[in-house]
C-alpha cells in the first residue's frame, strides 16, 4: 500500500522508568506516552505548574557540559541523550515523555534500560510517511583536537574515534551503520568518568547519585567496577550512542555519514547548528531515498522543533 514509504512509528501504550538522577541522587521519574503522528518528541515538565514543554530540538539546547540539557523559560531537563538514542535505535518518531524532575534518570548509564522498556509495551507504526534529512553537502566542525565531519550517504553513519591518554582507554573507534548494525552492539554501553573528576563534582553538590552503578569509573591506572567493562572499546561505543542520541535532537532522520573524533554534546549541537543554518546543506524528503518525495523547505517544520502546543 506505501510502496517505497517509511512510515511513522510511536510506542502501544504508555510506560514509566524510575530510577535516580545523576547530579541530584533523587528519584527521578519518566512517562513514556504515545503521541500522534507528526507530533515528534515533546518533553513535557509534569512537576512544574502548567506542565511546560520543551520540544526534543538542538533548537532548545542549553548545556552541553558533561550532559545535553534542554531547556524552553525557567523549565529545564538534562542527561536527555540516553533516552533520544534509545529512541534512535528502536527507530521512534513521536512521543510525550513526561519529566517529574530537572533530570533524567541516569539508570545504568546506558540506553538498555529504556530500550527494555519500549519493548515491553511495544511499537505502532503510524500511516503517515517518516520525514528524512538527505545531507547534499560536506559540514565539518574543528576545536582544537576535536572535529566532527558530515557528508552525503544515502544512511546514517556515525563512526567515532577517542583518544585518551589512560592504560584502559588509549585510542578507540567504533561504527554504527543504520540497517548494517544492531542497535544491541552500543545500547548498553555505559558512560565512563574519572574518580578524582567524581570526588571534585560531588564537592560542589553534583554527582550525588553518581556511582559504580551507573557508569565505568576509572583512577589514574585501571577500571573500578568489579566487573570490569562490558566490551573492550565500551567508552568509544558509548561515545556513539551519545552521538545517536544528540543527533535524534535533528527532529527529523537523517542520511548521512558522520565522523566524528574526540568530540562530544557541543560539537553535536554545533555539527546540527551548522547543517541546518544553510538551506543548500540538505534537502527533506518523505519515505525513503528511493522513490522519495522532495519537500519544501519553506514548508518543513522538524516534528520535534514545532511550536509546543499551549
Amino acid at each position: 500500500m506505501y510502496p517505497h514509504m517509511v512510515l511513522q512509528k510511536t510506542i502501544r501504550q504508555p510506560v514509566s522508568v524510575i530510577g535516580i538522577g545523576l547530579h541530584s541522587g533523587l528519584e527521578a521519574r519518566v512517562v513514556l506516552r504515545p503521541a500522534r503522528p507528526n507530533s515528534g518528541i515533546i518533553f513535557v515538565r509534569a512537576d512544574l505548574p502548567g506542565a511546560p514543554e520543551i520540544p526534543a530540538s538542538f533548537k532548545y539546547v542549553v548545556n552541553t557540559q558533561m550532559a545535553t540539557t534542554l531547556g524552553r523559560g525557567k523549565a529545564t531537563i538534562s542527561t536527555v541523550e540516553h533516552l533520544m538514542a534509545a529512541i534512535a535505535g528502536m527507530d521512534i518518531d513521536n512521543l510525550r515523555i513526561e519529566v517529574f524532575g530537572p533530570e533524567m534518570p541516569i539508570l545504568d548509564g546506558s540506553s538498555i534500560q529504556f530500550v527494555e522498556a519500549i519493548q515491553n509495551v511495544g511499537i505502532e507504526t503510524q500511516l503517515q510517511a517518516r520525514p528524512i534529512l538527505v545531507l547534499r553537502k560536506k559540514v565539518e566542525i574543528k576545536v582544537a583536537e576535536k572535529w566532527a565531519v558530515a557528508e552525503p550517504s544515502s544512511r546514517l553513519e556515525i563512526h567515532g574515534s577517542i583518544d585518551w591518554d589512560h592504560p584502559a582507554i588509549g585510542f578507540q573507534e567504533f561504527s554504527f551503520v543504520e540497517g548494517m548494525s544492531s542497535f544491541e552492539q552500543i545500547a548498553s554501553a555505559r558512560t565512563f568518568g574519572f574518580l578524582r573528576d567524581v570526588e571534585m563534582l560531588k564537592k560542589r553538590g553534583l554527582a550525588r547519585g553518581g556511582s559504580i552503578e551507573n557508569a565505568v569509573v576509572l583512577d589514574d591506572a585501571s577500571v573500578l567496577n568489579p566487573e570490569g567493562l562490558r566490551y573492550p572499546d565500551e567508552m568509544a561505543r558509548h561515545k556513539v550512542l551519545d552521538a545517536l542520541g544528540d543527533f535524534k535532537l535533528s527532529g527529523v532522520a537523517i542520511c548521512a555519514s558522520i565522523r566524528l573524533h574526540r568530540a562530544g554534546h557541543d560539537l553535536h549541537s554545533q555539527l546540527l547548528q551548522a547543517i541546518f543554518k544553510d538551506p543548500a546543506n540538505y534537502q527533506i524528503v518523505t519515505g525513503s531515498i528511493e522513490g522519495s518525495t522532495e519537500l519544501q523547505k519553506s514548508d518543513f517544520v522538524a516534528p520535534a522543533v514545532r511550536p509546543a502546543i499551549a
